[in-house]
C-alpha cells in the first residue's frame, strides 16, 4: 500500500526522484496520468491494468463516461524509472498540474499523487479542517 508524503526537486530536465518508500510498490515501469483537483496521479502498471478495465467496463453510452475516459486515458503516459530512481514528468502533465521546483509526492492506496509543493500545501490546509465532517459523512454511509 502506497501510503506517506514526500517533497522533492524537479532537475531541470524534468526529472524527479522517486521516494524510496514508493519504489518497491510501484516497480520500474509506471503509468503517470493527470489526476484530480490539479495533481497527476502515478500507477503501478498492475493497479493502471485494472482501473482501465474497469473504465473499459463503463457504458461509453454516458457523456461523462466518454469524458472521464478521455481525460484520464489520453492524458495518460508510460514511464519508467531509470537508474537513479528518477522519473521523467512529460510536458504536458507538467503543465497540467502546475509543477514548478518543489514537489510533494502523495502516497494514496493504489496510486501516488504528485502535487507542485504550494498547490498540495493549501489543498491540505482545506481538506484538513473538513476531515471532521468528512468522517461524519462517511460513518453515514457505513464507509467507517
Amino acid at each position: 500500500m502506497l501510503i506517506g508524503e514526500y517533497e522533492h526537486t524537479l532537475d531541470d530536465k524534468k526529472r524527479v526522484m522517486l521516494p524510496k518508500s514508493f519504489t518497491k510498490d510501484l516497480g520500474r515501469k509506471m503509468v503517470m496520468t493527470r489526476g484530480l483537483d490539479g495533481c497527476l496521479f502515478l500507477f503501478a502498471e498492475s493497479a493502471w491494468e485494472k482501473m482501465a478495465e474497469k473504465l473499459q467496463a463503463l457504458s461509453f453510452a454516458q457523456a461523462d463516461t466518454r469524458g472521464f475516459n478521455r481525460f484520464l486515458l489520453s492524458g495518460a503516459a508510460e514511464v519508467e524509472a531509470d537508474s537513479a530512481g528518477r522519473i521523467l514528468i512529460p510536458d504536458h502533465q507538467k503543465h497540467f498540474a502546475g509543477l514548478k521546483k518543489s514537489v510533494v509526492f502523495a502516497g494514496v492506496s493504489d496510486r501516488v499523487e504528485i502535487w507542485d509543493v504550494h498547490t498540495w500545501k493549501q489543498y491540505k490546509a482545506g481538506i484538513e479542517k473538513k476531515a471532521d465532517a468528512m468522517a461524519e459523512k462517511l460513518g453515514e454511509i457505513g464507509a467507517l
